[in-house]
């Protein structure tokens, strides 16, 4: 009992956007306690359910969770659906609305089914992840194109946990990773968020008037102020040159007898040094002093551990 009840909570929650502890109590005949420690067992078995407070409030599933798809097909949806509206509507039975809310909800699913601008398939996401990152693609486009305010759940590069509602303008694709630009109800100002960065998001049912803006106002360097940048000359391997390529460009890089180079500024932070050995010697720094000491600490670091 206790186990079919989790399940029609979180069929229910999948189905409606937001409800409150009372709401699912009175439907299930059990008590607001109750519902909130099914909601945590229902995270603990991986199924993102949120709690907040607030204009914002209530129990819900982000937008970006999504049972797996290929139960049944379209056209097979459609006729089961189908009858049992028929059937709901001649009788009253419980399991007959139970099964007709989870077969709409994975309807919606399937629809959702589609890659990132039409014929583009986009997976910025990291390897074993890709389809979290789509999900999550996909809500922030679908907030871009319909104009719908957004309550995402997001971790900055510092490690601050933060929920904030956001106004999602428009999709970057800088460097292999993609970013959302969007006015931030907390700061009251446009903010750039790594999609990565965002643990789950969901849509608050509010829509937004789109704040005029020119492409120069966007801030491209994101969090790295002019300061934090740094010139660098690299000698590049052969072996390598595809791989460094894609980090820096094929116009960054030129060829010098049988060597290659490139002369540029970058962000130096403990993600440049890190970047650097992970082509395990086919790139040397060559300028500035500076960077090649730390990058050499490193290198003798990792040898001690090993």
């Amino acid at each position: 009992m206790k186990y079919e009840t989790m399940i029609k909570i979180m069929m229910l929650l999948l189905t409606k956007r937001k409800l409150t502890a009372s709401q699912i109590a009175d439907r299930y005949g059990i008590s607001t306690r109750s519902v909130y420690r099914y909601v945590e067992e229902l995270n603990v078995c991986g199924v993102p359910v949120d709690v907040t407070r607030g204009r914002y409030g209530g129990i819900y599933v982000a937008d970006t969770f999504r049972l797996p798809t290929g139960y049944l097909t379209r056209g097979e949806y459609s006729a089961a659906i189908n009858a049992l509206n028929a059937m709901a509507s001649q009788v009253t039975d419980e399991n007959i609305i139970s099964a007709l809310e989870k077969l709409q909800r994975q309807q919606k699913s399937e629809k959702r089914e589609l890659s990132v601008c039409g014929n583009i398939i986009v997976d910025g996401g990291t390897w074993g992840g890709g389809k979290k990152f789509s999900e999550k693609m996909r809500v922030c486009e679908s907030a871009v194109n319909d104009k719908a305010c957004l309550l995402i759940d997001y971790i900055s590069r510092g490690g601050e946990h933060s929920k904030r509602v956001i106004d999602p303008h428009v999709l970057i694709f800088k460097q292999n990773v993609w970013y959302v630009y969007a006015f931030c109800h907390t700061k009251q100002t446009f903010r750039t968020f790594k999609i990565g960065r965002i643990k789950s998001a969901s849509f608050t049912g509010e829509r937004f008037l789109r704040k005029e803006f020119t492409r120069d106002e966007i801030d491209l360097d994101f969090y790295y102020p002019s300061e934090k940048f740094t010139d660098v000359t690299l000698e590049i391997n052969k072996s390598s040159l595809a791989d460094v390529e894609e980090w820096l460009g094929i116009d960054n890089i030129e060829p010098r007898g049988n060597s290659f180079f490139a002369r540029l500024a970058l962000p130096d932070d403990g993600g440049l040094v890190n970047k650097i050995l992970s082509f395990g010697g086919a790139v040397k720094v060559l300028e500035p002093a500076e960077l090649k000491e730390k990058v050499a600490a490193a290198a003798r670091k990792i040898a001690e551990e090993y």
